[in-house]
């Protein structure tokens, strides 16, 4: 079935040619500037090949949209492959080969940052944080060893970190001015 409006702006694509995707070349424009903007990733990240597509549910699959596991290679691929791909909802990254990640879950209200993901923010100045798809939670990546995730949740503070067999589905938005690096990261005590 063919698309019935811009990606960009929803302008009707009828008398467009068959694909078109935008209805000119500002919207086509303005839509690459914003898909660049969306996966300011770490190059390190970036130059493994290790990034699936993942479905509504948070399920990986592949660029071709088949299912994929967080724990065969030969179903991840490279950024600019997943990013090409229109497969599912978005990019997600295979954690391992020394990059882990924090996940603070619900952390963030009317904008302001709880206190205990501050404190955990504090420990990590030097690393790549991202907010996450709920726009309420953050993901720290950073240099961590491979070893078994541990998931904590007190009724205030939701924390998981993970370094191998998960998947992180990744929205590229930069959290305020962290950078686009990976430093070792300090997990909290748990």
């Amino acid at each position: 079935m063919d698309q019935l409006g811009c990606d960009e702006c929803g302008a009707s694509l009828r008398l467009m040619r068959a694909g078109a995707r935008f209805c000119s070349p500002n919207c086509r424009l303005k839509a690459h500037r914003k898909a660049r903007r969306a996966h300011q990733l770490p190059p390190e990240m970036k130059a493994q090949r290790r990034f699936v597509r993942f479905t509504s549910r948070k399920r990986p699959i592949t660029v071709t949209g088949r299912s994929a596991s967080s724990t065969n290679d030969q179903t991840w691929s490279t950024h600019a492959d997943a990013a090409a791909s229109s497969k599912g909802e978005g990019i997600g990254y295979v954690l391992g080969a020394g990059v882990g990640c924090i996940d603070l879950d619900h952390c963030i209200r009317d904008g302001k940052v709880a206190d205990w993901a501050q404190a955990v923010l504090d420990s990590n100045p030097n690393t790549y944080v991202e907010v996450s798809r709920s726009g309420e939670g953050l993901h720290i990546f950073g240099r961590l060893d491979e070893g078994p995730g541990r998931n904590f949740r007190d009724g205030t503070r939701a924390i998981e970190v993970y370094s191998v067999g998960r998947f992180i589905a990744l929205t590229g938005q930069r959290f305020r001015s962290a950078p686009l690096r990976l430093a070792p990261i300090s997990v909290p005590a748990l």
